[in-house]
């Protein structure tokens, strides 16, 4: 059957996944938002839900002074004798050595456990449950001459380390060793771990041994998946994967990888992309010689239950009582900063806006899983003196663009503010008509974001800001993120009645048209 990738489209990066019977769970990195870990439903791959984060209190999940792009790194999720268990890492705390964490909990729903931490300064941690029912740690070792990947013994409910470290290998091509998973199957313990960097340069490669501590041999013709070299493709970036059988005894990869477009910039993020596997030899392979494609075909569980994906979302903030999930926040939100009534989802803005490096902004918002969209929001007008609010197209925090509403001197104004590093700029157009409510819109394609406003009857064009200054590769920190389409309040409250996300057209519509 033929299916579409990314199957996780937009900032869903470094996914692990798990097969339960026919049910099948997967999580993903969430670096500096919060709640961390969304964790994914599916019963045939291809449709998900979100059920929910495991890291959903900050108890859990303290992100402090985080920085854009760190926080929460690569989650690997797996359940033993009936518990379900997930390990990562908050980047945000290693001077402390409260970066990796376990939590457990009887259902993935959860709700999941507060944290217990192991003394360990490494990223991409992973558990392996082996036939005994001992737990062993791998994850990266920070520590020597180069990285490695290191194992140890773990006890998952206390954290305490039971073992010698060991470094059981430096990898296939000694270069930035990560994100390693361990299997056992048929005998065999099969390391799988990413390498090259998570860029352009990104792979997953295989390795095996007799000896859970090694030593490992590599497959010859590793890569398992990379799109490393085959130009023509515009996914970029594929690695960091883990494996796992399906109910029918079929096996898959998932990996994260990134689209690409004309100067080979991306600004979705890091996605998650589905890969079927074959073994031969002993050995897993993937599908069309490891390359990852926006279309694939392979028998998919439970093809019948497949519906057609649909991104698009309609939030009416009057009728609700609580945020959906798809909702994130900047670092942990201060709650009071955001309160639902009957007319709308209340921001009360700070002094801390979302261009500040630290801090907690009011800002909340969902990923944007494709470059062609349109998206509006309600907002209404009645906001202070020295308010400002609106819809963000949001990177990071020295990289975003902006609409909505301002006062100044009593008057009420359109704006449109463009920040670029340490660059900023503000246009306003004066309301001095305004109605009750107004709708900020964004419409965006690989090129550009364009913003308007409407006011009643009238639509006011307020400007474009190129898409290639909200792309990973032109920030100064190399953003391991996507894009945020975000509601914001800066100094004072205002509120917001509606927002709607739609796609427009996807990126495989004009796949064969890439210019290279």
């Amino acid at each position: 059957m033929i299916y579409q990738n990314p199957i996780l489209p937009g900032f869903n990066p470094d996914p692990s996944i798990f097969a339960d019977g026919e049910d099948y769970y997967l999580a993903t990195s969430s670096f500096e938002f919060f709640p961390g870990v969304p964790l994914y439903h599916s019963k045939n791959l291809i449709n998900w839900e979100l059920i929910g984060y495991v890291l959903d209190r900050e108890s859990q999940l303290p992100l402090g002074e985080c920085r854009a792009s760190r926080g929460i790194y690569a989650p690997t999720i797996r359940k033993h004798g009936g518990v379900w268990y997930m390990i990562t890492t908050n980047v945000t705390w290693q001077k402390e050595r409260r970066a990796n964490l376990i939590v457990h909990a009887d259902d993935p729903a959860g709700p999941w456990s507060e944290p217990v931490y192991i003394d360990h300064e490494g990223i991409d941690p992973s558990l392996f449950f082996d036939d005994d029912g001992s737990c062993w740690y791998t994850g990266t070792d920070v520590k020597g001459p180069e990285q490695g990947i290191v194992l140890f013994r773990v006890d998952p409910m206390t954290g305490a380390i039971l073992s010698d470290k060991k470094i059981i290998s430096y990898g296939w091509s000694h270069y930035c060793p990560e994100a390693p998973h361990l299997y056992k199957i048929n005998g065999w313990y099969y390391l799988i771990i990413a390498e090259g960097g998570t860029e352009y340069g990104h792979m997953a490669v295989v390795g095996r041994s007799h000896h859970i501590d090694g030593p490992y041999d590599w497959r010859k013709d590793n890569p398992l998946v990379s799109n490393r070299d085959t130009k023509p493709n515009p996914i970029k970036g594929i690695g960091h994967a883990d494996i796992m059988q399906d109910a029918n005894g079929n096996w898959w990869a998932v990996s994260l990888g990134f689209r690409t477009k004309h100067a080979q910039l991306h600004h979705l993020g890091r996605e998650t992309f589905l890969t079927p596997i074959t073994w031969n030899g002993g050995w897993p392979y993937a599908a069309d010689g490891g390359e990852v494609s926006l279309q694939m075909d392979a028998p998919l569980p439970k093809p019948e239950t497949i519906v057609p994906v649909n991104d698009d979302k309609v939030f009416d903030f009057t009728a609700l009582d609580k945020l959906p999930l798809d909702f994130n926040f900047m670092r942990n939100p201060y709650p009071e900063n955001y309160r639902l009534a009957g007319d709308g989802l209340h921001l009360t803005g700070t002094d801390v806006g979302i261009s500040s490096m630290y801090g907690r902004p009011t800002w909340c918002g969902f990923r944007q899983t494709q470059a062609d969209i349109h998206a509006e929001m309600t907002l209404g007008t009645d906001i202070a003196e020295g308010t400002m609010a609106g819809l963000t197209a949001f990177m990071m925090h020295s990289h975003h663009y902006e609409a909505g509403l301002c006062r100044q001197g009593g008057q009420l104004y359109a704006f449109l503010r463009k920040k670029l590093y340490d660059m900023e700029t503000v246009k306003t157009f004066a309301l001095p008509d305004a109605p009750t409510d107004v709708t900020v819109v964004i419409d965006a394609d690989f090129n550009e974001y364009r913003f308007a406003l409407k006011c009643g009857e009238k639509t006011i064009t307020l400007g474009t800001g190129m898409t290639a200054g909200l792309c990973t590769e032109v920030t100064e920190h190399m953003t391991f993120t996507g894009l945020y389409l975000s509601a914001f309040a800066e100094n004072g409250e205002a509120v917001v009645k509606k927002m709607e996300y739609h796609v427009v057209k996807g990126f495989a519509d004009d796949a064969p048209r890439h210019t290279w």
